[in-house]
């Protein structure tokens, strides 16, 4: 087993994403919005423009992701560190994450997804590739859309429930 620790700490985000599912409630496609958190995230190219997420094939936004085929990268505030670990210690799956972790629902400007309104900055993102790497998918998404909105002290995983910032 690896020590993840000596690459820590890395910078904490959130990723959003949206799709019509069923649900084991309602056999009917709805639409769902969802939030996670990850720390295995990097630009991979400037021309395209492409940055990588590495997702559990396990989780349910990997679900919404593959179905829609977008995603949003939202860099957040350090001071959004409590709804930053709501969102990446539950399941969206049965709840709406963006308001148990008291965060604002925005609509992306240019593809069919929400992004998080206090986000720094936002990575509208279109999937153009999937590469498996064990129990992960890296999914590639050319960045389409960047919104910019502020500076700020952002949050870095230690490990675990642990996090540190850093300067503006």
């Amino acid at each position: 087993m690896t020590d993840w620790n000596i690459a820590n700490p890395r910078q904490v985000i959130l990723v959003s994403s949206r799709a019509h599912v069923a649900t084991r409630f309602s056999p009917d496609k709805s639409l769902k919005d969802n939030i996670f958190a990850l720390t295995w995230h990097m630009p991979v190219s400037m021309s395209p423009f492409l940055y990588a997420i590495s997702v559990s094939k396990e989780r349910y936004s990997y679900k919404l992701i593959k179905e829609s085929g977008v995603f949003a990268v939202n860099f957040m505030p350090h001071k959004f560190k409590d709804a930053i670990i709501e969102c990446g210690t539950k399941t969206g799956e049965h709840i709406d994450k963006f308001k148990e972790a008291g965060l604002t629902k925005e609509e992306c400007k240019r593809i069919d997804c929400v992004c998080i309104k206090e986000a720094l900055n936002v990575f509208e993102c279109s999937v153009v590739n999937e590469i498996e790497a064990g129990d992960h998918v890296i999914i590639i998404g050319e960045i389409i859309n960047i919104i910019k909105n502020k500076q700020g002290k952002r949050s870095f995983q230690i490990e675990g429930l642990k996090f540190t910032t850093t300067g503006e």
